[in-house]
């Protein structure tokens, strides 16, 4: 078996985790709002919001490293196909 078919399968898993991660920050986000609180009264809502703040700052690190590890492999992909070309033509 070629390594071909098996970075394709490991783009396919590594992009179907970055869709869910990227599916979990948008849900999170739908509910951050951009505001400041000044008074204690709208302590609760800012309470959830540095929650949700927090959890954004958990899976950060993940996205990023989903992101690089999705980048590499298409360069790996990309550089067989271009070195498949290069000697098919020679």
């Amino acid at each position: 078996m070629t390594v071909l078919p098996i970075l394709w399968i490991a783009w396919g898993v590594v992009a179907a985790v970055l869709l869910v991660l990227l599916g979990y920050r948008g849900t999170l986000t739908r509910y951050e709002e951009d505001q400041i609180f000044l008074d204690q009264t709208s302590s609760i809502e800012a309470q959830e919001q540095t929650v949700i703040q927090q959890k954004l700052d958990k899976i950060r690190p993940y996205l990023v490293g989903t992101l690089w590890v999705i980048g590499a492999l298409t360069l790996a992909i990309l550089g067989l196909y271009i070195q498949d070309a290069v000697q098919r033509l020679m």
